[in-house]
């Protein structure tokens, strides 16, 4: 994060105000309609995938013979396992390749282990009377919305430089048999852009536990989505899982999602070689395979592990300078005025903004009203719940780069406004 720069002066502090609310009048007589709330890729990025379209143009055979227009394959496609085994070290034959995105992967393990028993349990989550889950803050959005709606309680951890709290997840594990589960973005997290040290990473894997049946939902997410030419890697939480006599403790996830086309991609998940053959068989209760012709024109289109990292070094293309943009803009509007900080992400898709505490609510609320649409305030938190109100989650990735300089400048002005009123009502 940027630190936060001296507090000005209280004598200059009515003339800064008037400026922000000068400011902001002329920002509500632009009447904007710009939207800044979800990490899509945007159409520029979807075009980079457009060959997709047109595969596998009457190819029907994957490479071991397999015909992909019939039931079966229900791990899918070995190729495409192959190519992706690395980037989410998982050995390719723990790694699971089904659905179309990481978060019905996710979906499933909790109503599997719910309704089912997952390896290392003495029973079904429904029948314990209480479940609860590790969510470090800030954090997914989607990830508190899936507990919530399984009625998983969750508990904030405090999110490092270096990754979860350790110390809160250690104690809380291991003292607490409801504890079942960890959320974790293990490699430019969403939405603060921090990547795991291989400390946090040992720790997780050795640390006791009173639950036999934790787990840690590993969503890599951004394992490939990188914004620098610093290709940062994280260590192997599957293999250090197995290292400390905790082979079964990691479901690793990741998708296509964000490489090739957002609607359309490929799922992945690799665990354990018991956690595999659990899904597995779950699995089959809900389906006869995987849609294998997408997964064939995946596996033709990226062609390896090289072509992975080719594809996405035009995505970083289009990406960077939005995030350039971005972190200029908040360093000429509010990089002196200490009302804000905010990080400055090596990949992934999001720049977390923290404004003063019990503002961020009104800042969004103000940006609203000049016609720019952001992510919630508290959407970061567990329960829509920033106890400090001050998260905003910047996602500069849909907007054309045209659009981000003036969305921007505008949430700066909304911050600049916000933030001296609440100095200047303090000081009153």
């Amino acid at each position: 994060m940027t630190p936060p720069s001296p507090a000005h002066s209280a004598d200059s502090l009515p003339a800064r105000l008037d400026t922000a609310r000068s400011d902001y009048e002329a920002l509500l007589t632009k009447k904007l309609s710009l939207d800044l709330t979800r990490g899509k890729p945007s159409a520029r990025q979807l075009d980079l995938s457009a060959e997709l379209l047109t595969l596998p143009a009457g190819r029907y055979t994957s490479a071991d013979g397999t015909d992909c227009r019939n039931y079966g394959g229900a791990d899918g496609l070995s190729e495409l396992r192959q190519i992706f085994a690395g980037f989410l070290q998982v050995p390719a034959g723990q790694l699971l390749a089904v659905g179309n995105s990481s978060l019905e992967l996710m979906h499933d393990c909790l109503v599997h282990a719910l309704l089912g028993t997952l390896p290392g349990a003495a029973r079904r989550w429904a029948d314990e009377e209480r479940i609860a889950f590790l969510c470090p803050v800030p954090g997914y959005d989607r990830h508190f919305a899936l507990c919530q709606r399984f009625g998983i309680d969750m508990i904030p951890v405090p999110m490092t430089a270096e990754g979860p709290d350790m110390a809160v997840v250690e104690r809380l594990v291991a003292e607490n048999p409801a504890v079942k589960g960890i959320w974790c973005v293990p490699k430019y997290s969403n939405p603060d852009g921090t990547c795991y040290s291989d400390e946090v990473v040992r720790r997780l894997a050795a640390m006791p536990a009173a639950a036999p049946d934790f787990r840690i939902f590993w969503d890599n997410a951004y394992a490939v989505h990188h914004l620098t030419d610093e290709e940062v890697e994280i260590a192997d939480l599957l293999a250090a899982c197995a290292e400390h006599g905790h082979p079964d403790r990691a479901f690793v996830f990741g998708s296509t999602s964000k490489i090739t086309l957002a609607g359309a991609g490929v799922g992945f998940f690799g665990s354990s070689p018991a956690n595999v053959a659990w899904l597995r068989n779950c699995s089959a209760k809900r389906s006869i395979g995987p849609d294998k012709i997408n997964q064939l024109r995946h596996a033709m289109f990226l062609r390896d592990a090289d072509g992975v990292r080719a594809h996405m070094r035009k995505h970083r293309e289009l990406l960077r300078p939005k995030f350039d943009t971005v972190l200029r803009i908040l360093t000429e509007r509010l990089g002196d005025t200490g009302l804000a900080t905010w990080s400055t992400p090596r990949g992934g898709y999001f720049i977390t903004l923290d404004v003063l505490d019990g503002c961020a609510g009104e800042v969004v609320r103000r940006a609203a009203d000049a016609g720019l649409a952001l992510t919630p305030a508290g959407a970061t938190h567990p329960y829509g719940d920033d106890p400090r109100d001050r998260t905003i989650r910047i996602a500069p990735s849909f907007p054309d780069a045209s659009e981000i300089e003036e969305i921007i400048e505008g949430v700066a002005t909304c911050v600049r406004l916000v933030g001296y009123e609440k100095l200047a009502a303090e000081g009153s």
